[in-house]
């Protein structure tokens, strides 16, 4: 018999005739809209971007479609008297306007949310400050090595609120998820995995403090069935071991587990009761870096009830990676590595993929968008690692800073470039690099000072080195 899903059945009934607002235009929201107009819900449309600056045909569906549209500055004046809101994870649910409606009696929530609260099946959800599109891609491809039906969303894949009228009790669902989408949300994948916690997105939370918050809602809600994969080696995810509901499995590349998932000696082991069996050599991964073997070690983890040991570790040593996160470019005849690591917006990204290497002919390409971090930290890497800098951007000046102080604090030279845009800095790092160098583009920073996303940064960084080198 097929399967019906009697929440969504529910969820849908309730729709029809509500006012609902949609905030954001972005990629899961447009579906949505479809989804709400069969349903014969009364829509309002809201965005920041002005009406001019929108793709036409979306204009043009939302008018034939005859829903209400505030698009703008202040496009959120008219969020007054609705049921139910769909907020983007750019529209916070401190903003003012949300909050007054939320008070008001409406219901806030967000598509994957709904994801979560309707569908049938097993849900992992990832998130962290760093690895998360790794991991959560690893732990898809695993699945789907063992045959798994797998809905990939979230931050990555397509957006799924439209699917989960497909989905059955024998799918997966997997879900990388943002620190913006987990903000105020009331339930809890059935395995959370959290990488690691370090200063991010310090531009939009109030505070480190609001963003740790917003990271604990992907376990808060779990049961005593739940299971929370978790970060040893870094203090703040250790810490979420005394607030679990249900069971934690850790991994750590610097200690000893008596339990656990360790990378240890070009090894990932698997730790029970003090016993150690080995599973898989890091040497023969394709991906590298020992925070990829993190990465490697938690989705191992957060798959082990649902497939083999081999089967996943088969699957690991065939994955090459994501686009943009230390993906060779190209090798020239000289033997000199272009690197893009475009998606590394942190200090702490970028530390990794220097250490990735362990090398000291590195010509580092960073600097963007200021998020309000720290960059102190990353002057001791890139003293130890780099043989010159190219910088750009609105963090060039910290950067360059904090560089120059750690230089004097070990009394060391290191040639410094500035540049004005992203053609420029692959032009100097040709002109600067010898047989053997690597020559890593690792920003630091976010891309939204010149750039819409990492992605688009890190394609034109590519289309530069291809043309130029």
């Amino acid at each position: 018999m097929e399967y019906e899903n009697e929440k969504l059945k529910e969820f849908n009934q309730y729709l029809s005739g509500r006012k609902v607002a949609v905030i954001g235009l972005g990629v899961s929201n447009l579906p949505l809209i479809d989804y709400l107009y069969e349903l014969k819900a009364q829509v309002t449309v809201f965005d920041r971007t002005e009406v001019k600056d929108l793709d036409r045909k979306i204009v043009r569906k939302i008018t034939n479609y005859g829903m209400g549209m505030s698009f703008g500055e202040n496009y959120l004046e008219e969020l007054v008297g609705f049921d139910l809101i769909f907020r983007s994870p750019s529209c916070l649910p401190t903003n003012p306007y949300l909050v007054a409606e939320a008070q008001r009696g409406a219901i806030i929530t967000t598509e994957i949310e709904m994801v979560i609260e309707l569908c049938p099946c097993k849900i992992i959800g990832v998130t962290g400050s760093d690895g998360k599109t790794t991991t959560t891609t690893l732990i898809s491809e695993i699945l789907k090595a063992k045959e798994y039906h797998v809905f990939l969303g979230g931050n990555i894949g397509t957006p799924l609120f439209t699917k989960i009228g497909e989905m059955t009790p024998e799918d997966i669902v997997v879900l990388e998820l943002s620190s913006f989408q987990l903000m105020d949300m009331k339930i809890s994948p059935d395995v959370a995995v959290i990488t690691n916690i370090t200063p991010n997105h310090l531009d939009k939370h109030e505070s480190m403090e609001e963003y740790i918050e917003a990271k604990k809602n992907i376990f808060k809600y779990q049961d005593e069935n739940g299971l929370l994969v978790l970060n040893y080696d870094n203090e703040i995810t250790k810490s979420f071991e005394q607030e679990a509901p249900g069971k934690v499995m850790f991994f750590s590349s610097k200690s000893k587990l008596p339990n656990g998932y360790i990378v240890d000696d070009n090894k990932i082991k698997y730790c029970e009761n003090g016993l150690r069996s080995h599973i898989l050599d890091t040497k023969e991964m394709k991906i590298r870096g020992v925070h990829n073997f993190e990465n490697a070690a938690a989705a191992l983890i957060a798959t082990k009830d649902l497939v083999d040991s081999q089967t996943a570790c088969e699957t690991i040593l065939k994955f090459k990676g994501v686009e943009h996160r230390l993906e060779l470019v190209v090798q020239t005849k000289d033997r000199i590595k272009w690197y893009n690591d475009s998606v590394s917006s942190s200090p702490t990204r970028t530390m990794a993929g220097l250490n990735a290497f362990n090398l000291r002919n590195i010509i580092l390409i960073a600097g963007g968008y200021d998020k309000n971090l720290d960059y102190t930290p990353l002057a001791k890497p890139i003293v130890e690692n780099c043989k010159e800098l190219i910088l750009l951007g609105a963090t060039s000046g910290k950067i360059e800073k904090a560089v120059k102080q750690e230089l004097k604090n070990q009394d060391k030279k290191m040639k410094i470039h500035k540049c004005t845009d992203l053609r420029e800095t692959v032009e100097v790092a040709k002109s600067i690099a010898v047989q053997g160098d690597i020559v890593l583009f690792s920003p630091a920073s976010a891309s939204f000072d010149m750039f819409k996303n990492f992605a688009e940064r890190g394609k034109m960084f590519k289309k530069y080195v291809k043309e130029i080198v």
